[in-house]
């Protein structure tokens, strides 16, 4: 009764609801105005990310910043020509110039040292490029390709590539910082290319994936949004064939995106490609809880009644499931907070949160919109339901033969699981539309690795680090990674120490080792470090004390789980032979590999809880422990078919994946809420298991094919992005909610009929 009344006060003030829905939506999106978009990727770690911490604290130690790196690779020969290396050293000398450049390191400005007679002598490999002659250049090419510290870092050993260091340390306002360095660094390049049309130049680095991410986010919500939109509307005209069911359909929409999107803004969450899905998936959901409404008034006035009565009918039989449904979506997203990176929880909060007011508009503005425009339907087209009729008829007479072999099939598909590997590669978070990926990759390919690992190593005291033992312990530890086949190259302070040994005893090869005195080992160091000009110290690194260092292991293209276990290799060796050396490897790519799998266990627990909320309240709502439990069926499976079917054509799944199974499940649940609440309604007024599955069939079989239509198109718009997060979640869950279709109409009921036989057919 007192929902009865409810009804007729929508009804009845239907001026007053859009007047109240209007002022509501405007207060909230006029928090839009504030929404910003980060280029930080540390928005992707929490605050007391212990990997985040250990790098926050390498960084403070060593002075390591932000960086650029540029390559130069001639289109023919070599880079040492007296053009190329001219270009080079321009070029370094331009990116001190650059704003918040703290530190330039290229082949040309290396610090090279030397014995002469007594004396040390530093001082730059090259100088004043363009006058030098043929033997100069060939004593350059001998000297580079045989420093360790040159060799596929900034130079490349077949001598074809080269690069430039640009160490940048940002502003404050990093978001800020970033753009004014990127943009200078562009209009640099340009500049380069035009003048030297025989010379490629190529750009990659920490400052320039910032720059990407701030790209990416702001390309999927300029495109992907409007593309959603305008398939929302044309799926949704042909399916309801109605363009005024359509328009309310769309104003439910956009009052449910304004207002969540307005949230954002007042509560300052900033967007990255991580969390920009926000307005898409607000979007068609919400799409997806209005068409019920819209659809059953619809058929309604098909059948004959008023637009008042079959308004009103539509809001008493699909009030009940939208809000379940509007729940079970909403725990589904809100599990996301059990992840390991904040802007998943915005991504589920939000979400949640939009869903809320797709719940609340749906069933207040959207029948009094329905209300005041002039719908006009044809009466008598819906007496018969020839598909869904055959359908039922079909399902029910061949149950068993279904139920076997969809659950061949699924059993097949779930077979796959194991293919998958759980892994995450930051350098292929972008496809190849982005010029930053497609650097990259030439770079990796040609230059040095992106990826690397980042060791503190210790030495005990004060000055330790001039100490014979000390070196000759993380020589054999660099040696050791030099052997490991994932590596590229290691640069450490024993190779600095090793080379000034050797400069100081008439640079003879024979004294290329750890120097045998701690005095004159310091002695060599002080020298060294006095001869440096400015901007060339050894900050980067050996920390203020002089009692640790840092060593780089340059990485190959690896994977997440592959650095994980190199570095539990590391720590194994350190173990039996260096303990308290090092704590565990940091740097950028490695607190990726960590966050990728701790977001895999901390989404396993939310998920898992997620699953056990919704089968209670799914037990609740049917009464019934039997249904309840019947019920999970065919959203369990949806999921594992998706990730089988994924391990067969893709094999890897990274951060996307751990967050698919609870948004999956959470609207994938919705279709067999629906399906179960009218499936029961027919049971409990006495009809028969088999009647009541086609009864159920005629009354929500086409609005189910409706919902999944919208839903399915709208997330494989996010196959659309740039951004392997977006599009790997966009196909993932669009192909779980194609299979949950086919498991609610293809699995449930013969499970049912199995199942369900208190009354006789």
């Amino acid at each position: 009764m007192q929902f009865n009344q409810f009804i007729e006060v929508i009804l009845n003030r239907r001026w007053t609801v859009v007047v109240i829905a209007t002022l509501l939506m405007v207060l909230l999106a006029s928090g839009g105005r504030s929404v910003v978009v980060t280029n930080d990727y540390r928005v992707l770690f929490k605050d007391d990310n212990p990997e985040l911490v250990a790098y926050n604290a390498l960084k403070n130690v060593y002075t390591v910043s932000d960086h650029a790196l540029v390559a130069i690779v001639p289109q023919e020969g070599s880079v040492f020509t007296r053009d190329v290396l001219g270009v080079i050293e321009q070029l370094t000398e331009a990116a001190w110039l650059l704003p918040h450049s703290q530190r330039v390191d290229s082949l040309t400005n290396y610090a090279y040292s030397e014995a002469y007679e007594d004396d040390l002598i530093v001082e730059p490999l090259v100088e004043q490029a363009h006058s030098l002659d043929i033997d100069e250049i060939a004593r350059i090419e001998s000297v580079a390709l045989r420093e360790i510290e040159l060799v596929d870092r900034l130079v490349s050993r077949e001598g074809h590539a080269s690069g430039i260091l640009i160490s940048f340390l940002l502003p404050e306002d990093r978001d800020a910082g970033v753009a004014e360095i990127t943009d200078q660094l562009y209009k640099l390049l340009d500049e380069y290319r035009s003048a030297n049309p025989a010379i490629e130049f190529y750009l990659t680095g920490d400052v320039v994936i910032n720059r990407a991410f701030s790209d990416a986010t702001k390309d999927d919500l300029s495109t992907l949004t409007p593309i959603v939109f305008l398939l929302i509307i044309a799926v949704s005209i042909l399916l309801l064939r109605s363009v005024l069911g359509t328009l309310a359909t769309i104003l439910v929409l956009f009052f449910s995106v304004a207002s969540t999107m307005g949230l954002v803004g007042w509560t300052g969450v900033v967007l990255s490609p991580t969390n920009s899905g926000i307005p898409l998936i607000v979007m068609v959901i919400a799409v997806a809880h209005s068409i019920h409404v819209v659809s059953t008034t619809l058929t309604g006035m098909k059948k004959g009644s008023d637009r008042r009565a079959a308004i009103a009918e539509s809001m008493r039989s699909n009030i009940y499931p939208v809000f379940l449904t509007s729940m079970t979506t909403a725990i589904g997203f809100l599990s996301l907070n059990a992840s390991e990176s904040p802007p998943f929880h915005d991504l589920g909060n939000f979400v949640a949160f939009g869903v809320l007011c797709a719940f609340v508009f749906s069933i207040t503005l959207l029948p009094a919109l329905l209300s005041l425009l002039p719908l006009r339907v044809r009466p008598g087209k819906v007496a018969q339901h020839p598909f869904a009729d055959r359908l039922s008829n079909f399902v029910i007479s061949r149950h068993k033969h279904l139920l076997w072999s969809v659950a061949l099939i699924a059993i097949v598909l779930i077979l796959g699981i194991p293919r998958i590997e759980l892994s995450d590669n930051w350098t292929r978070y972008f496809d190849d539309r982005y010029e930053f990926r497609r650097d990259t990759d030439f770079i990796t390919n040609n230059l040095t690795g992106m990826e690397s690992l980042e060791y503190s190593l210790r030495s005990g005291s004060e000055g330790g680090i001039t100490d014979p033992g000390y070196l000759r312990t993380i020589e054999a530890f660099a040696e050791w990674f030099r052997e490991q086949p994932e590596v590229i190259t290691v640069l450490s302070f024993s190779d600095i120490m090793k080379r000034l040994n050797k400069n100081m005893n008439g640079d003879n090869p024979e004294f290329y080792s750890v120097p045998d005195n701690p005095e004159l080992a310091a002695q060599y160091l002080l020298l060294y470090e006095l001869s440096l000009p400015f901007g060339r110290d050894l900050n980067d690194r050996i920390d203020i004390a002089k009692s640790s260092t840092r060593m780089s292991v340059v990485l190959k293209n690896l994977t997440s789980r592959m650095q994980r276990e190199l570095d539990e290799r590391a720590q194994q060796w350190l173990s039996a032979n260096a303990p308290g050396l090092a704590a565990p490897a940091t740097g950028f790519s490695i607190i990726i590999a960590h966050l990728s799998e701790r977001n895999i266990h901390g989404m396993l627990r939310g998920t898992i809880t997620a699953m056990f909320l919704i089968s209670l309240i799914l037990i609740l709502v049917f009464k019934s422990v039997r249904m309840g439990l019947v019920s999970l069926l065919p959203n369990f499976v949806p999921a594992a078919m998706s990730f089988g079917l994924w391990g067969y054509l893709v094999g890897t799944v990274g951060m996307a994946s751990s967050v698919v199974t609870a948004i999956a499940f959470g609207i994938v649940v919705d279709d067999t809420i629906h399906f179960l609440s009218k499936y029961l309604r027919h049971r409990r007024a006495g009809a028969s298991t088999a009647n009541s599955i086609r009864e159920t069939f005629r009354s929500v079989g086409h609005a189910l094919c409706t919902t999944t239509a919208v839903l399915v198109c709208g997330f494989l718009v996010f196959a659309l992005s740039g951004f392997e997060l977006s599009w790997a979640l966009g196909y993932l869950v669009s192909i779980t909610i194609a299979f949950a279709l086919a498991t609610d109409f293809l699995l449930l009921p013969p499970l049912l009929l199995m199942i369900d036989r208190k009354l006789t057919r």
